[in-house]
């Protein structure tokens, strides 16, 4: 395990599991949060289901930015369904919800639901994302969604552990420009590119361009 700059707190698994699923979003949210867990000692998958991502073609950069950091690691990874129709059937009347709102909630839900689903047929009693440690994201909003979708299911629990605090959010950066991740510039879904793209050229800033900023690099 390599090290980083500040140390890490030993962590322990709810309920005294032995292995957990964590849904992952992106590498650069799942560096730290895969190396703590990892440095602890503790079996776990990753679980990569994110079909708000669009276009396809972000989708597939950070997918494999993840399967990258996961083989490294010699990290279980699955790789679950796309699955965009159905994410924008679900979105259809909150369009134009801004972020951290009934969207944003509806997202969560969906992607701990399919989450949770996969932990109970495959023996995992504890499932957690890296979602919470990006300081964009609204924390409760997060761990309300993974609760409800874990209490779907008798015995299983979500790990709501706070990946930020305890320096959690430097090491993030600082293994991001270590590994060299690719820097997303939005949140994900089709609507926060167009929100960011508008927030941009009202400000007189060049649109986002896919593919275009990795960490610790100059533009590609």
């Amino acid at each position: 395990m390599m090290t980083t700059k500040t140390e890490r707190p030993q962590l322990e698994l709810p309920g005294g599991a032995n292995k957990l699923l964590l849904h992952s979003c992106c590498a650069p949210c799942s560096g730290e949060v895969m190396e703590a867990i990892q440095a602890s000692g503790i079996e776990y998958t990753v679980f990569f289901y994110n079909p708000n991502i669009h276009p396809q073609k972000e989708y597939l950069i950070r997918k494999e930015e993840n399967i990258r950091f996961a083989e490294k690691h010699g990290v279980p990874f699955v790789d679950a369904d796309y699955d965009t129709d159905n994410w924008f059937e679900r979105a259809k009347g909150m369009e134009w919800e801004p972020e951290r709102g009934i969207r944003c909630t509806m997202c969560f839900d969906m992607r701990f639901e399919r989450t949770a689903l996969y932990a109970a047929e495959n023996g995992f009693s504890v499932i957690s994302s890296s979602l919470g440690i990006s300081r964009w994201k609204n924390m409760q909003q997060i761990n309300d969604c993974g609760q409800r979708a874990a209490a779907h299911y008798p015995g299983m629990v979500y790990w709501d552990y706070n990946w930020r605090k305890q320096g959690g959010s430097a090491r993030m950066i600082e293994i991001s420009k270590r590994e060299q991740f690719y820097q997303q510039e939005y949140c994900g879904c089709v609507y926060s590119l167009r929100d960011t793209n508008q927030h941009r050229k009202s400000q007189g800033r060049p649109l986002i361009k896919i593919g275009r900023l990795y960490y610790g690099k100059e533009d590609v």
